[in-house]
This record gives C-alpha cells, structure tokens and sequence, in this order.
C-alpha cells in the first residue's frame, strides 16, 4: 500500500465524487451504500472515500446496543465498494453487470469503529482486468488504521445474478 495517505487536514474541499456520482455507479443503496464521498480518484490505481459513521446507522441496534461498534465485515464492505467506485468508472456497460466479492485476505480490525468517526478509506488496485480484479484497502479513523483487507472481485452479468434468484426461490 501507498505510505503517503490523505490527512483529515489535506482532505480537498471539492470532492471528486459526491452522493449523486456514487450513486450513478454503484448498486448499493440505504441501508448498504457505505460510502458517502470520493476525495482522490487517480484511474485504475487508487481511490480515497469517506463514511461519515452515525448513530442513526441501522446496524448499531443489535451491534450492541450499549456499545455502539460498526461490525468489521461493513467495513471491509466499504473498502470494497470504494474499490468499485473506482473501478466501475472504467466499466461502459456497467448497467448490465455487478461486481460481487469473490474473496477477503488478511483482513484485520485494529480498533472500533464508533457513532460520530469518519472513515477514510483508501483502495489501491493490486490486479485489473476488464473482468476480474484484487484490492489492498486500509480503512482510518484520523490518522489510525481501524481495518484492513485485500478484497478479490468479479464483474458478473445482472441477469445471471437474477436468473439465480429465481433458482433459488424455485427450490
């Protein structure tokens, strides 16, 4: 990963990407868009995105109720949708595919996340293929690393995501 990473104090004022742009590319929508801005896009290499963690979020009702942590799997979550921020911009025909998980590596939680923190989360791109790709993500509250990952993903057509849907509520 990078060493050199975007301070609280060096985040632009003009996001590269606000609510709108992330919801023109990826499929996520409330409860489970887990990113809320883009302030660095450098194309097919590395993305830096934000979430802004809220008490209202619906996932801290049972996580836990007397002590409000965001699960680790949302995180890894967030970095994974940063990377598909990042690399749907690429994909013309993004409309007709989805981009699913395919594999998490050495994911690791470093600290909580709470109500009230802003997570940074930065994204380069280990591997690319018009199809297929591998992404180290490290996620921080200020300067502190709260997670990390290497997320693998694929770019499936919708139609066969649904066509398994139906296979499913067949049986």
């Amino acid at each position: 990963m990078n060493t050199t990473q975007t301070t609280a104090a060096e985040i632009p004022s003009k996001p590269v990407m606000e609510i709108g742009d992330i919801l023109k590319i990826l499929p996520h929508r409330y409860p489970f868009l887990l990113i809320d801005r883009v302030i660095e896009l450098e194309r097919k290499k590395r993305i830096v995105a934000l979430k802004n963690v809220t008490f209202n979020e619906p996932f801290f009702q049972g996580h836990f109720p007397d002590k409000p942590i965001m699960p680790g799997v949302l995180i890894v979550e967030a970095i994974a949708q940063a990377g598909g921020a990042l690399l749907l911009t690429e994909v013309p025909n993004r409309d007709e595919l989805l981009m699913v998980f395919t594999g998490i590596e050495r994911a690791r939680f470093r600290r909580p996340v709470v109500p009230g923190d802003q997570l940074r989360i930065e994204v380069e791109v280990l591997a690319w293929r018009m199809t297929a790709a591998r992404l180290e993500g490290k996620a921080y509250v200020g300067d502190k690393v709260a997670a990390e990952a290497v997320v693998t993903c694929r770019l499936v057509p919708r139609a066969l995501g649904a066509a398994n849907a139906e296979a499913r509520e067949e049986t």
